[in-house]
């Protein structure tokens, strides 16, 4: 049996201000005790003597190298910018004077 209660749901839904038909509190009540049940069920097995994993295959980083490639030059990167400063983009001020 589920520890979960349609008082339970009903009790979820209050705070979440979810409004809930008896229909869906009854299937919520079901799917939610499926999901209780099925995670006490892994609990007892698993035991002290088993590492805890995050992912059961190991994996491997499968990134490319981190290489310097071509860039571009200042000039070319304020090309098409609407308004710069030096080699800065000048942007509008969005913070008051502080």
């Amino acid at each position: 049996m589920s520890a979960i209660s349609r008082e339970d749901i009903v009790h979820l839904a209050q705070l979440a201000h979810i409004e809930m038909s008896g229909a869906e509190l009854d299937k919520m009540t079901g799917e939610l005790g499926v999901i209780v049940d099925a995670i006490a069920s892994v609990s007892e097995v698993a035991s002290s003597d088993i590492p805890a994993t995050s992912h059961p295959i190991p994996l491997t980083n499968v990134l490319r190298e981190d290489v310097v490639g071509q860039t571009l030059s200042i000039d070319e990167v304020l090309l098409n910018a609407p308004d710069s400063d030096s080699d800065r983009f000048r942007v509008p001020a969005i913070l008051d004077g502080e």
